[in-house]
Order: C-alpha cells, then structure tokens, then sequence
C-alpha cells in the first residue's frame, strides 16, 4: 500500500513512524513533513489546506490511502477533496470536523446525544460572558468557539483575565469548570463501528505542578493505573458511540480519529471537549504501546468495514513522552537554533519524534517551532519508560530548549 500522511508534527512523525513498520506499507510519503519524518518517508512540499493541492500531489504518487493528521486541513474540507477523488482517506469530512472547530456546535451535538459535559453558555458579546462568568462563578472556564491550536482555553480564578480572553474572542463558549483529573481517549470509527484505543494523560501547563500558561501539551503518558476500571467502556456506551450515532443521524458522518477529552469529576465522567484527530502528545505514547499494524485499521475506517477488524492487539507495558519546546515557547517561540545530541538520546533508549524541526546545512537539524520534539520510550513499567525518557532529554542540546521534569512522575509512584 502506498500511503500518504498530511501534516508535519510530532504527530504525523508518530503516524509516519508506526506506519514505517508496517509490512504492507511499500511506500510511504509525508506533505510537507520535517526533518525527522524525512528519515522514515519521502516528503513533498504542499499547501496542507488546499485540497485540490492535496489531491493532486495524492494522485500523482499513486497514493492508497491519504491519512489527515492536523484539524485544520479536516476543518477546510480536505478529506472531502481527496474523497470526492475516490481515493480513500482517514479524517473526517470538513462538516463533521466541526466537532472539534466549532465548541457550539460540538454542544449541540452532546446534547443532542445525552452525552455528559459542563453546563456552557455560547457568548458573542462582553456583557453576555460577564454574565455567563458570573452564574458559573470561579474558577472561570473560557474557550475560543473556533480553532486555536490547543492554546483557545484559558482556566483562571482571575475575573480580569477570563473576560479578557472572552472579549479577544469572536464567539466564546463559558463553562461550569469540571474537577477531577483528566483523560484522553481516542477511537478510531468509520461513521458506524467504533474501536476505542487505550487512554492516556497529556499535560497541558508549560510548567512542573501544572503552573505556568497553556499549552498544546508538554508531554504524556500511557497506560494511566489510576484509571477506574470499566472506563473505556464506559466512555464508549456513553460518550463515544452516542456521539457517532447523532452525526450520522444529522447525516454529516463522522470517520477517522474521535477524540474525547474527559474529566473524571466527583459527579461521573464529563466531555470537556471533542477533537477530530490524533492529539498531540498523546499519539506518541498511543501508537508507542500499539502492536496491531497500523495502515490496515486506517484503511478499515477509510473504507467502512472496521466492524471485520479482529480486536487491537497492544504493548502490556508503557510509553511517556517529554516535549522538548523552545525558548520562549509558548507565548513567542524562538527558532533557528542547532539541535544537537538526537542520536545520542536515541542510543539511550528513547526514540525521538520531530515537531518543529526543519533540515539546517550540512545535514544539521534546526528548531522551527515552539514544540519542537517528542522524546518518546517505552518500558515495562511508567518508571522504566520514565527513566529512558528522561535520559534521552538529557543528551539534547537545543539553546534555550525547556522540558517538564515531572511527567507521570506521580503516576509512576516517584
């Protein structure tokens, strides 16, 4: 099979890296990739949200299945495109994407579906949030209606700074804030069948206690032993087929990645939000632990027959990944600067997963966002993967470069 990944993140490295490893796939391409995804595919320059671009460079390399790895090339309609082409495609079509680049809409789907998520008002003006904050009462939960990269949520016991960020917003949806830690849980369906994947933990604060300023996720790990039992299938008789049955039922179909990101509060499992693709970093230690080959479930969804599938096999072990982003990151992200000791962390034990990274002189790897790699290692145990993790990090040298130093530490029993 010849398959063709959209995007150029740690995510699609992850996607690119499982998909490398599977027999079936003969050849793999990337568009437009980074410097890591270029030693495992051959990567073409695209406009990732223009979907005749898109198609275009899928029928040129012959492509059997196009994977859409970012929500923004899903929300423009990409798939659509590809589909209409008759070449099958993982994502959704841009109508059913608005799950994730609409939180009105995905509200409205939720209740549509009696699916459990916070109490929310949709505000368009400053004195319609002033009084959606004040009914809710701290801490104030705001969230851009549209698609912010991660970084559309502001959590704050603040007043100020809640309405602020409401008043930066075109449309805003406030919520009740929802205690209890979180969960994010994937599943890949073709509109009918949904096949939920193991959860994970990702950590959202730039700094060690969950302090410091949001960001689109600083590191993750996976299995989470503190998860109640039954949770995954609780979530999917609840959460996730409900939801997949109402689309379908409103005739926008959703195949592709569902993601819910969930809150186990003291009053049951509540949705904070739905994404429309693989989050980031989550897929990293996901598809670390999955051992069925990944290109035949793509495809299952893309085709409709995901019901045919045997069960997912998965590693009993674990995964953690520690991000390495930039100075700077995330409010003005420094790039440019020299990567050095990738293969050295690698010799450790890790293996490393390019986010923002791009091909410098002389082979030279150079930072190119604010993200800039996935160290990612597997082991028995979250401590072992930890460790291996962890001692990848410590052979990167990236001027200013900053990392969390307490991912799954808890979780662990460090």
């Amino acid at each position: 099979m010849k398959v063709l990944v959209i995007g150029g993140g740690a995510r699609e490295h992850a996607l690119c890296r499982s998909l490398s490893q599977d027999p079936v796939v003969t050849e793999l391409h990337c568009a437009p990739g980074n410097a890591g995804i270029a030693q495992v595919a051959t990567v073409h320059p695209v406009d990732q949200l223009d979907g005749a671009a898109v198609t275009a460079l899928a029928r040129e390399l012959g492509a059997e299945l196009v994977v859409v790895g970012p929500e923004a090339p899903l929300v423009a309609g990409v798939s659509d495109a590809v589909r209409a082409a008759g070449i099958p495609v993982f994502g959704p079509s841009g109508e059913a994407a608005l799950l994730e680049g609409s939180k009105a809409f995905a509200k409205d789907v939720m209740a549509g579906a009696n699916v459990p998520t916070a109490r929310s008002y949709v505000c368009r003006t400053p004195e319609e949030a002033a009084e959606a904050l004040d009914a809710f009462g701290a801490p104030y939960v705001v969230k851009d209606d549209g698609l912010a990269a991660g970084k559309g949520v502001v959590v704050t016991s603040d007043l100020a700074e809640a309405l602020a960020h409401a008043a930066s917003c075109e449309q805003v949806v406030i919520e009740e804030y929802l205690d209890g830690p979180e969960v994010s849980l994937f599943a890949i369906t073709d509109g009918t069948t949904v096949l939920p994947l193991v959860p994970a933990q990702d950590f959202k604060r730039a700094l060690d206690g969950d302090q410091g300023p949001n960001t689109g996720g600083m590191g993750a790990y996976s299995p989470l032993p503190w998860a109640p039992e039954g949770l995954v299938d609780e979530v999917l008789e609840t959460v996730l087929q409900p939801t997949v049955d109402e689309l379908r039922r409103r005739g926008t179909p959703f195949s592709g990645l569902l993601y819910a990101g969930l809150a186990l509060t003291s009053r049951g499992t509540r949705v904070i939000e739905f994404n429309a693709r693989f989050g980031d970093p989550e897929t990293q230690v996901v598809l670390a632990r999955l051992r069925t080959p990944l290109a035949g479930v793509l495809l299952a969804s893309a085709n409709g027959t995901l019901g045919e599938l045997e069960p997912l096999r998965w590693d009993e072990g674990a995964a953690v990944t520690v991000v390495v982003a930039s100075e700077g990151y995330p409010a003005a992200p420094r790039t440019g600067d020299p990567i050095e000791g990738l293969a050295e962390a690698e010799a450790e034990g890790a293996f490393v997963l390019h986010a923002g990274t791009e091909e410098g002189p002389g082979g030279s790897v150079l930072s190119a966002g604010g993200r800039v790699l996935s160290v990612t290692a597997t082991g028995a145990d979250l401590a072992a993967a930890r460790e291996l993790a962890y001692r990848g990090v410590a052979r990167i040298a990236l001027k200013g470069g900053q990392h969390r130093t307490d991912i799954a530490l808890k979780a662990a029993g460090q």
